[in-house]
């Protein structure tokens, strides 16, 4: 129950809450202003504006979100001027509808937010096509529009104004909560019970997620100034918790092990259990952490682990004086990765009652923009894009084509006055991808199928207006909140709100809501059967570029392990920039195996196989980080030739794989020995040898694996 009350808690402080409520009111308030005068048609103009404009206003940097909000209200203006006197011909309009939707959906070569520039003139455009507006009203109807949607930027820019830090924390929240929660499924690795396979599609799952969530923070921290220069307290706390974050998610990544082999061993102890716990109170802890960014307040004084961290130092050792013929030197190993993993608790921990001082000499000189892509705005990336060897140019074409066809069935068959409801479907459906059409397809259905049952319930059971309108906000609310999180229950608000809206308008009979999940379903099936049948892009055919990039991503990696044994000097920026490139690509593989086993099973070429190269990419990518992040902050020293061979060779194995894929992996030139005065061949008394040449043989173990399951791949 408490769990469950912490869930509610995180929603409730989250961004897509704040979100929810900030889209509401913005949409909402004209509305009510205006039906105030008995003017609601005014209200419900600029409410369209604003509506339209709240799609670009997705999280980001705010001179990112100041800027596409600028351009969607140009966008609407002129879409909405254009549509008025088009629309007074079917056939011009016809064209406009192939033109519009083809122009605004290639907008997608530019990134997430341009897509939704271009989905807010489609919105636009759908909604004024049906709307009898005499020529000389166009005008005024397409002022009004911008009107509203200035009116929503003016409103959410001085909410950022007022709260600058607080999309940052909110963000940095949600990374924080997600990077505890892949820690809790790391620890089912440590439970005899569980099954081992099931535990790996979790991890790579929540990897996904994982590295969502911190692409997410370093756009909104690495690309605004008032962050990257850290010049107030609060910037310097969110910025030194990002990246010691980072730094303890590779600690949990570097935690791997043969978890078969641990389990024989040493199940029969309780020490596994026993670690199992502490890792679940270490995400205990960060938990706490991320609920005091999101909720902005003080952190509450955290539990020393200390007491538990030696009592199972003490288990451990009395597991190695009981059995004696198995080494406890693996779980020595994991005992150490805990204590990294507390240490950098303690700095986060610590960071939220640290003198300003204190936090500037903490403050490093890394260069925060190499950590961002920049997206380039040319128009060669339309050009470019312009041929069938595209999905970009495949989708847009097929949404023109079937938004076309749409227009036409609704033409053909005027069974309702909301028939423009079938072209929103499509738009909102129709996918580039066809397992992500199939996913949107199915949520939009049962959703629109639920909602509409509970938008009745309200409507008979609930006559008076004011229970209605009560409803209405609450369901607004939950719409725009979940938009983004889970579709499928915005659009379960999201019907209900459409329902009564309609009724206050004085078009409330109950054949609405018949007629809403009759058009869902005529422009579900036509975005279905579209991206199944009309230029069908599928998984299976982009798979060798993710595994291409994910072995390029990981020789790189490897090449930074060889410049630490080689006795380079490999500066901090460059190994976590190489991390931060494996962890990408790692999740953009998984996202795009997990999209492929939603597609047909003719579709589903070597699943099987492309399952067992995610996995051994994953291990890989950990023992990379095992063994560099015990050398990196040691002094420089050339190693034996024992200890280079095997990344030598592993670089050469997943070289070659990814040339056999058409891909030129690109790699740092071999280190030139550094001066031998700096240097020494002297292993570290401290060090343990044995374990580290037992790590870099398992590293090339792992890719003359990942080598064989590529070539069953390719064959």
């Amino acid at each position: 129950m408490k769990k469950q009350a912490r869930e509610i808690q995180y929603f409730l402080f989250s961004q897509y809450f704040s979100d929810g409520l900030r889209i509401t009111l913005g949409v909402l308030l004209p509305s009510l202003i205006f039906v105030q005068f008995g003017r609601l048609e005014l209200g419900l103009i600029l409410s369209l504006g604003a509506l339209c404009v709240s799609i670009t206003d997705s999280p980001g940097p705010v001179v990112h979100k100041r800027n596409a909000m600028l351009l969607c209200n140009a966008t609407i203006f002129l879409v909405a001027l254009i549509t008025g006197f088009v629309r007074l011909n079917p056939y011009l309009l016809g064209a406009e509808i192939m033109l519009f939707c083809f122009g605004f959906s290639m907008l997608m070569v530019y990134g997430p937010r341009a897509a939704a520039l271009g989905t807010a003139g489609l919105v636009v455009m759908i909604l004024t096509m049906d709307n009898a507006l005499k020529p000389l009203e166009v005008l005024g109807y397409s002022a009004l529009i911008t009107a509203g949607g200035v009116w929503y930027m003016l409103m959410s820019l001085f909410f950022f104004q007022i709260l600058p830090y607080r999309q940052a924390q909110q963000t940095l929240g949600e990374c924080i909560h997600e990077v505890a929660r892949f820690l809790r499924y790391k620890a089912e690795f440590y439970r005899a019970y569980t099954n081992l396979d099931e535990d790996y599609r979790k991890i790579v799952a929540q990897q996904i997620v994982v590295s969502e969530k911190q692409d997410a923070v370093r756009e909104v921290l690495f690309k605004s100034r008032q962050y990257i220069k850290a010049s107030t307290t609060p910037g310097r706390i969110l910025l030194l918790t990002f990246v010691d974050l980072v730094d303890l998610y590779e600690q949990i990544m570097a935690t791997h092990y043969d978890y078969a082999a641990l389990r024989e061993k040493f199940g029969k102890t309780g020490v596994l259990s026993e670690i199992a716990r502490l890792i679940l109170q270490i995400a205990d802890q960060l938990d706490d952490i991320a609920f005091a960014f999101e909720s902005n307040i003080r952190l509450r004084l955290p539990s020393n682990l200390n007491p538990q961290m030696e009592q199972l130092k003490l288990h451990i050792d009395k597991v190695g004086e009981d059995e004696k013929e198995t080494s406890n030197l693996a779980l020595k190993k994991i005992l150490v990765n805990l204590r990294n993993l507390t240490h950098r608790l303690h700095d986060m921990q610590q960071y939220f009652n640290a003198t300003p001082s204190d936090l500037e000499k903490k403050t490093g000189p890394l260069e925060y923009s190499r950590f961002v892509s920049q997206q380039e705005y040319d128009l060669k990336l339309i050009r470019n894009n312009l041929n069938f060897n595209s999905a970009i140019f495949k989708h847009s074409v097929r949404v023109a084509l079937v938004c076309l066809f749409g227009y036409i069935v609704t033409k053909i068959a005027p069974y309702g006055h909301h028939s423009y409801w079938v072209l929103l479907t499509i738009i909102v459906i129709l996918k580039p991808a066809f397992s992500l059409t199939k996913q949107r397809n199915y949520e939009r259905i049962i959703g629109t199928i639920a909602g509409s049952a509970i938008g009745i319930l309200i409507l008979v059971f609930f006559p008076n207006r004011t229970v209605q309108f009560l409803f209405l906000l609450f369901c607004m609310v939950g719409t725009y909140s979940f938009q983004r999180r889970n579709y499928v229950v915005s659009v379960i608000f999201m019907t209900p709100f459409v329902l009564i809206l309609f009724n206050f308008l004085g078009d409330g009979n109950l054949n609405i809501a018949q007629e809403r999940i009759i058009d869902t379903l005529i422009g579900a099936a036509i975005a279905f059967s579209a991206s199944y049948f009309l230029f069908p892009s599928w998984e299976s055919e982009q798979l060798k570029k993710f595994l291409r990039e994910m072995l390029t991503a990981n020789v790189n990696y490897l090449q930074k392990l060889s410049d630490i044994l080689a006795g380079k000097k490999v500066k901090i920026e460059d190994y976590k920039l190489a991390r931060k490139n494996v962890y990408v690509h790692s999740a953009n593989l998984s996202a795009a195996f997990q999209r492929m086993m939603s597609e047909p099973k003719r579709k589903q070429i070597k699943s099987k196989e492309v399952h067992k190269f995610v996995v051994l990419n994953h291990i890989l990518s950990s023992f990379i980080a095992t063994a560099a992040s015990g050398l990196l902050n040691r002094p420089a020293q050339v190693y034996p030739p024992e200890y280079v061979k095997p990344v030598k060779r592993s670089c050469a194995m997943l070289t070659e794989t990814a040339k056999k894929m058409d891909a030129s992996v690109i790699t740092n030139q071999p280190s030139k020995p550094a001066d031998d005065s700096e240097l020494t061949t002297t292993m570290p008394a401290d060090f343990d040898e044995h374990l580290l040449k037992s790590q870099l043989d398992f590293i090339q173990k792992v890719s003359a694996d990942i080598r064989k399951i590529s070539d069953s791949i390719l064959s």
